[in-house]
This record gives structure tokens, sequence and C-alpha cells, in this order.
């Protein structure tokens, strides 16, 4: 199996140029899926701390840097929506964001924040022994008691050290969401109606923006007014702490595309 990665046909979330050479790293089997970012990209590309795999296989081996609490050593350990890094040497910390076009973009945090990441629920089911099994969108499973309150699409707060959930978002109307997929990927803004459609066909979210009164799309643009209208899996819950808002001048979110190199 190759090693390589074809840039045009990396997703659409990797900050990458598609069009200044052929290939780029690719990432390893782990969290996240196809969608999930090597580390070596996010090192080299996003941040500039490294400038080829050699170095950040040096960085890597320090074991300052850390994704969601744990050292990590892989440098095509794949990096996704809402994981956590730590550059403890650094006193850097980060939360993998959408950005803009729905690129995933480094939103600077402090260390406190640093210690939980957020987690949508995807699944949830039974197991033996009378627990729940929740499954997050990164793939993690998390075993809670029976008559817990968690609900598909809702989020919830994760610590990073014995995977205490410190927080809970219900997906419901009234809820602060960030659209993470689709045309309107890293926009945010809040649920206004919740649209259940019957069949097989996936339910549709209306959100509201600013001080905008949301409307049902219309014929032409297929946008709500003072705010937007995307499939419900492309929504996630979360609260001001995960917005980025606060974060000074000198610490905006950082996204950037690469102009070149390869995984050498």
């Amino acid at each position: 199996m190759t090693k390589h990665q074809k840039r045009l046909s990396v997703p659409n979330s990797w900050p990458v140029e598609r069009k200044t050479e052929t290939f780029t790293v690719k990432a390893d089997a782990g969290p996240h899926g196809e969608a999930g970012v090597p580390l070596l990209i996010v090192l080299r590309d996003v941040l500039g701390y490294v400038d080829n795999r050699k170095e950040a296989r040096y960085a890597l081996n320090q074991d300052n840097v850390l994704i969601n609490g744990t050292a990590v050593s892989d440098e095509e350990r794949p990096v996704g929506m809402f994981d956590i890094m730590a550059f403890t040497e650094r006193e850097e910390y980060y939360r993998v964001f959408p950005g803009e076009g729905g690129r995933l973009a480094l939103t600077p945090i402090d260390e406190e924040s640093a210690g939980s990441k957020l987690g949508k629920i995807v699944n949830k089911q039974h197991v033996g022994g009378g627990d729940v099994q929740l499954t997050l969108h990164d793939g993690e499973t998390l075993l809670v008691e029976e008559d817990t309150e968690y609900n598909g699409s809702d989020s919830i707060v994760v610590s990073n050290d014995g995977e205490e959930i410190v927080a809970h978002f219900p997906y419901e109307e009234g809820a602060l969401v960030t659209a993470v997929d689709g045309a309107h990927a890293g926009e945010i803004g809040t649920i206004d109606e919740i649209q259940v459609t019957p069949g097989s066909s996936a339910n549709n979210v209306i959100v509201e923006q600013d001080d905008g009164d949301s409307e049902a799309s219309d014929s032409e643009g297929g946008e709500a007014a003072g705010g937007f209208e995307t499939v419900a899996e492309y929504v996630v819950v979360i609260d001001e702490n995960f917005t980025g808002e606060d974060s000074d001048t000198e610490s905006e979110s950082r996204q950037t595309e690469s102009d070149g190199g390869d995984d050498e």
C-alpha cells in the first residue's frame, strides 16, 4: 500500500494547497477516519514548527507534543475536529476547530481549557452489564449509566484524565452550533428550527445568525434570511468557550495552505 497521498484527492478539511505538488503525506489509520489530517501537515504547513519529516520525528521524540493529553510520537497520526493539541515546552495550546470553508484551523486556548475536549455523540447503544455506550465523532467510545440523559447529536466535554464527562450540551432548538461540513462549514449560530424529514432523507436544521430572523430557504439560494439551512449531520452543538472569540489579535486561529513540500 502506498505511503503517499495525492494532493488533488485530499479531503476538503486538509489545510494543503492542491496544485503545487503531486503528493503529500498520508495519514495513518486512527481517529477521525479519512478526514483526519496527518500531524506532520499540522506541524509543518500550519504551524511552521518543522521543515520536514526528519525534524518532525525528532520533535515528537521529545514527548512535548500532546494530543488530548497523550504524548504522540507518530508524525502520521491523524488530527481532527475538536482535538486538543498541547506543546508543553512552548506552553502553547490549541483546539482544532472548523475554519472558513471547512478547513481545519487551530484556535489558541489556555492550559485549563486544554484539559478536556468536545465530542459529538453519533451513536448510543445498550451493552452488557446495564450500561450505555456512547460513540463520539472521532470514534472514541464511553460507557455511561443507563438512565443518563445523553442523546444522539448531543455534545459532551470529556476530560483527558479518566474520560470523565465534565459538560453536556443538548441538541435542541436554541442551542449554539457550528457547521463542520457543507457550504456553511465554519459558520456559527443558534438552532432556530429542527426539521424532521419523513423517510430516509436527512433532517434539516435552520440556524439563526446575529439578530436576523430565520426563515425557510428561498427558491434561489437555499439560504435562510439572517442565517442558513443545512443538514443535521453537519452541525455540532458547542458553547461560547469553543468559538475562539475571546482570543486576542496576536493569537487568532491559524489556518494556512501549504505552498509545497511532500512527506520527506
